[in-house]
């Protein structure tokens, strides 16, 4: 007898809607829709621990560029820096070349033999390509 109340009560939890045909469809039982709603929950978690995970290790791999990048500017700026020291120190001695009368006739000379050189290098250079 109690196998027959058993299988009545265990068929009218799965048919239990039935009665609201008329209003739109079949309603899940509310233990299923439970279920159902356990199930959709544990998968929206599941792909929100998915998201947070791949944004954890992006943004792993942001910092790890960031680092990189400001390793390389220090680097760049500590070599701008012996640079400036070392082109405020020749202009410092191109002053005081040119402080003194004979410094400078002696610097004007070398400089119009280094600029007579390049303008004949470029003239050969440009008569060799005018043959050839």
């Amino acid at each position: 007898m109690s196998y027959r109340r058993d299988h009545r009560s265990s068929k009218s939890a799965l048919f239990d809607g039935l009665d609201n045909l008329e209003e739109g469809g079949i309603r899940a039982s509310s233990s299923f829709s439970h279920d159902v709603k356990d199930h959709d929950n544990g998968k929206a978690i599941e792909s929100l621990h998915d998201r947070v995970a791949f944004l954890k290790r992006l943004t792993g791999d942001i910092h790890d560029e960031v680092e990189s990048h400001n390793r390389m500017l220090d680097r760049m700026g500590n070599g701008m820096d012996a640079t400036r020291g070392i082109m405020s120190g020749t202009m410092d001695r191109f002053k005081k070349v040119f402080e003194k009368k004979s410094n400078r006739k002696m610097c004007t000379l070398v400089m119009a033999f280094v600029v007579s050189f390049l303008i004949i290098y470029y003239l050969f250079r440009m008569l060799r390509y005018v043959r050839g």
